[in-house]
C-alpha cells in the first residue's frame, strides 16, 4: 500500500503533464495551411501585377503600331504595374522619338513614359 499511493500519484501526475499527440496535429496543420495561404495570395498579387503590366505593355504597342508614322519603326515597349511605361530601341530621328513617347502618354494606365528611345541622325 505505502508503494501504490507514491505509484498512483506519479501516474496522476503524468497523466496531467502529458499531452496526447493529437492535440500537437492540428496546431501544425492549422500552421501549414496559413502558410500555404499566404502563399497563395502572394502568388495571386504577382499574377495580378504581370497580367497588369502584359496588358499596359499591349495597349501601348497598338497606339503605336496604330500611328501611321510609327508603325514601321520598331520600338521595344517595357512597363510595370505603377504605369511606368519604357521605349527602347533605335528611330529615324528625333521627330519620331517624340511622336512615340506622346502616343505612349495618351495610352490609359500609363503614368510615366521613360524614353530611351535613340535618334540615328
Amino acid at each position: 500500500m505505502k508503494i501504490f499511493i507514491p505509484l498512483l500519484a506519479i501516474l496522476f501526475a503524468a497523466a496531467a503533464f502529458a499531452q496526447p499527440s493529437d492535440t500537437k496535429q492540428p496546431e501544425t496543420d492549422r500552421s501549414s495551411s496559413q502558410k500555404a495561404k499566404q502563399q497563395a495570395k502572394r502568388a495571386g498579387a504577382e499574377a495580378k501585377r504581370a497580367t497588369k503590366s502584359a496588358a499596359l505593355t499591349g495597349k501601348v504597342k497598338s497606339a503605336l503600331a496604330a500611328d501611321v508614322g510609327l508603325k514601321t519603326v520598331k520600338i521595344n515597349v517595357d512597363s510595370d504595374a505603377a504605369g511606368v511605361v519604357t521605349l527602347k530601341g533605335n528611330v529615324d530621328s528625333e521627330d519620331t522619338k517624340r511622336r512615340a513617347e506622346a502616343t505612349a502618354k495618351k495610352v490609359s494606365g500609363v503614368s510615366e513614359v521613360r524614353n530611351e528611345l535613340h535618334a540615328k541622325n
